[in-house]
């Protein structure tokens, strides 16, 4: 059986301060080709270079990935700081309008850190330009120094909802997850539901209500080891399950149909 194509969103690098490129983290890749059993596709972040009634037609579910770069807060109607970071409007011009296309079409999206927030974005939410400086808040940021498996160890709880999609999902409402970013959710958009929290109320997990397709979304970073992490796994087997079911040209699996 042919595998679903999976879009994976990439980032724009510069190597040696020169060279430009545009690539995913081999996790992201790891993670659809094990987990979720798909052929994964690095999509250029990029407008320029896509087009996006194309990609539709051809992926079969995308991956919005992390990456360094926040979302513009233009794109929300804040004015830009210096605590909002880096940004790339190329890969806010390409996201925010495919995960509109893609919620309004049912075409399964998969949203990790980053992309979660972007998913929020999309969708009409905002963001905080920097969670640990509000007041109560943890330090959710990688930390700075040490092994990759320190980086991504799992750091805190997350809370799900009492019967609802991650918790029917991952058979518990507590899990243990990693934490990498700087930015949160500050105002949901209208129809993103909040289904996650850590310990300081910062949201973790999100899904669109009334969504026709696979819609869940997470702010931590679920590709690491997730062949073997028990809250990872089942979250891109049930994404896989979801981009299979559209390439074969059956009902897309929503939110009421995980777990």
């Amino acid at each position: 059986m042919t595998r679903p194509l999976i879009g994976i969103i990439g980032n724009h690098h510069l190597i040696n301060e020169s060279y430009e490129t545009h690539a995913g983290g081999t996790m992201n890749s790891e993670a659809v080709a094990e987990v979720s059993r798909g052929l994964p596709m690095i999509v250029p972040p990029n407008p320029s270079f896509v087009d996006m009634e194309s990609l539709l037609e051809t992926c079969a579910g995308f991956v919005f990935t992390g990456g360094r770069p926040n979302v513009h807060p233009e794109e929300y109607g804040e004015d830009y700081t210096d605590a909002h970071g880096t940004m790339d409007r190329h890969r806010d011009a390409l996201t925010l309008p495919l995960i509109r296309a893609c919620v309004a079409r049912g075409l399964p999206i998969l949203g990790l850190c980053r992309g979660f927030q972007e998913v929020n974005v999309a969708m009409g939410g905002s963001l905080y330009p920097e969670i640990r400086d509000l007041p109560g808040r943890m330090n959710h940021r990688m930390p700075p120094d040490g092994t990759l498996e320190e980086k991504f160890e799992l750091r805190h709880v997350v809370t799900f909802t009492e019967g609802g999609p991650f918790h029917k999902l991952m058979g518990a409402t507590e899990v243990m997850t990693n934490t990498l970013h700087g930015q949160g959710i500050k105002k949901p958009g209208p129809r993103v539901v909040i289904d996650g929290h850590a310990p300081d109320g910062t949201p973790e997990a999100i899904y669109i209500a009334d969504a026709p397709g696979f819609t869940l979304s997470v702010q931590w970073h679920p590709e690491y080891r997730a062949a073997h992490d028990p809250v990872s796994r089942p979250l891109f087997e049930a994404f896989g399950e979801a981009a299979a079911a559209w390439a074969a040209g059956k009902r897309p699996v929503t939110v009421s149909d995980v777990a």
